[in-house]
Parts: structure tokens; sequence; C-alpha cells
């Protein structure tokens, strides 16, 4: 297992985290499909391949990802590292959702109990809240940082200008800084190479991967003839918006490349994300054993110079403008020179 640290921070994270949105049971049943036994041999697998950073959140499975995760780490909770995510709704109240000061603070205590820890290691903020102020969400997370309920602080699923303007103000008011954005990204989903990562590279806020696989569909399991089959995942939880057309072409050349090397899609699609100097950690959610032990091999692979240029010119994303405007007017004698 390779390690690197999270962002500008001392935190030392597996370059592969273990996510346990899995873990439990609820209204998303092909997604809330671990009970504590097979967690337990997931756990066990992620531990022994030299994970140490575990994610989760208190909105899967109503809080039961969290108390598993928990009880299983057990006496190895001080050798790792928990981040759990705060901000979807976990009750009927108002109040009961949010990145208010008040659900923060409960929020908080009530992952702490779950988790059975008296810390959380990486407090990361699961969504934007249009109805609070943001000065009172980052006020918020600091206290916690300051009463040492909290380590450090995150983000997941913000635009890149909210997320500079929440670290610009946290650095003027001396307040904790996010340190972690956790966000979606895989080969038919570079969507965060526009704004976010040239972002996270200026501020040295750093990025951790949620589903790198787009849902399972870069498994390599989904073909353009059972993709709409009711019994497969995607059928009942697919909110990835590519075009799938595409997607099976970029699956084609991912085979390709897999078969090159003995491997499967899966692991050419995490050996590509961690190809990339951005990126800190890749989110592996599991169900199975062999699943995981699959994903892990990930980390062994190591793709040539032209599969990684081949995967980059089939799945880059077109520029947005501003982004094409200022390529296009680059002045080509002064970068010549600098070269």
């Amino acid at each position: 297992m390779k390690y690197g640290q999270l962002g500008n921070s001392g935190l030392i994270v597996s370059k592969l985290a273990f996510g346990a949105m899995t873990f439990g049971s609820g209204n998303i049943p092909s997604v809330y499909k671990v009970g504590q036994d097979q967690a337990q041999k997931l756990v066990d697998l992620a531990l022994d391949a030299g994970i140490n950073f575990f994610d989760t959140a208190d909105g899967y499975a109503d809080g039961q990802s969290e108390e598993i995760l928990g009880r299983l780490l057990g006496a190895r909770r001080k050798e790792t590292v928990i981040a759990t995510k705060v901000g979807f709704r976990v009750d009927t109240g108002l109040v009961q959702a949010g990145l208010s000061r008040k659900h923060l603070f409960s929020a908080c205590e009530a992952s702490l109990a779950r988790l059975n820890t008296d810390y959380i290691d990486l407090y990361i903020v699961h969504k934007t809240d249009p109805f609070t102020p943001l000065e009172e969400t980052l006020e918020a997370l600091g206290d916690l940082v300051r009463q040492g309920k909290v380590r450090y602080i995150g983000y997941s699923n913000w635009p890149a200008w909210m997320a500079a303007h929440a670290v610009q103000m946290q650095r003027e008011r001396k307040w904790a800084t996010f340190i972690n954005g956790q966000m979606y990204y895989s080969l038919v989903g570079r969507d965060i190479e526009h704004d976010t990562v040239p972002f996270m590279k200026a501020s040295g806020v750093g990025l951790t991967v949620w589903s790198p696989l787009a849902g399972g569909f870069l498994s390599g399991k989904y073909t353009r003839d059972n993709l709409s089959d009711p019994n497969n995942r995607l059928s009942g939880f697919d909110f990835f918006p590519h075009d799938k057309e595409w997607g099976f072409t970029v699956l084609d050349t991912i085979r390709d490349i897999a078969q090159n090397h003995g491997a499967t899609p899966a692991q050419v699609s995490f050996a590509w994300l961690l190809t990339q100097p951005h990126v800190c950690s890749v989110l592996v959610g599991s169900s199975k054993v062999s699943q995981l032990e699959d994903n892990l091999k990930a980390s062994e692979l190591q793709l040539t110079t032209e599969e990684i240029a081949a995967l980059e010119q089939l799945t880059r994303p077109a520029p947005l403008y501003p982004n094409w405007f200022t390529d296009m007017t680059l002045d080509s004698q002064v970068a010549e020179a600098l070269k």
C-alpha cells in the first residue's frame, strides 16, 4: 500500500481508502446490504492490506454504517483515520439536517457516540446548505476543532467557487481550514478538472475520490445488453449523468488495457486515478470480499505511458468558457521561452 499526505496537512493516509457506505440495511437495498459479519471480513482485509483511512457518514443507513465501523475497528481505532460526513437529513425535525451550528454540534456528538470514539479525524460537510450562512457553518466547524472533537475538516460536493470563498474566509478569520475535498471523479466523470482541481492545486486542499467506478459502471460487469436489467444495482441507484453509449466506448478501451495486464476493468479504472497527481486517496467501496480483493490489486497495477495517454484523450472533458479562451489566447512565444 502507498501513502501520502492529505492536502497541506501532516495527516498520512493510504492511497486507497475504505468506504463503508454499504454497511447496514435501509431504504436503498442495492446499496445498504452488508451486515456485521461480512463487514468484519471486509474491514479485516482492508487493515491487513495496509489501508488506514476509513470513510462513512451519518446519513448512511440511518447511522448504521458508523455504528458497525466503530465497533469493528475496536482497539485498532487509534492507528486509523476515520472520516465521517454531516449534512443530510437524519430525522424528521426541521433542524435535523443541514449545516447550521445547532445541527453540526448535535450531529457531531451523535457520530462520536455511534463510532465509539472521542474524536473524529476528518469531519466532512456532505453537501451545500443554501439555508445556512456560510460563516455560521465555518465558525461552527472551527469550534468543533478547538473543542478537540474533530481533528481536521473537509467538504464534499461543493462547487469550486464556494470552497475557494470558504478557505479564504477561514484563513482571514483564523478558523480551522479545509484540508480535504471529497468529490466524484472517474474516467466517465472528469467535470472537476474544469475548476475544482485547479482550485485545490492552488490552495493545497487535498482531493479524495468517491465513486471511482461511477456507481459500478466501470467495474465491467455491465454491458449494453444487461444495463436495463431490473436486478442490477444501476437500475435502482444510478444518478451519474454520463452518456451510457459513450461510457461503453470508454469501457471497450479499458477492457483492452485490462487484458494486456491480466487485470480487470475496475483495476484499470482505479489505477488511472492513482496516476493523477492531484488525487490523495481513492475510496474503495465493496460488499464482497472477492470484490475488495480485486480492487486492492489496483495499487500494484502500473499503466504504461501510452495507456494513460489513450485514456486521457478518450475521456478528456470538453473545455468550458473561460477556460477554452484562456488556452486559446496563451502567449505561445512566452510559453516556448519558459519551457
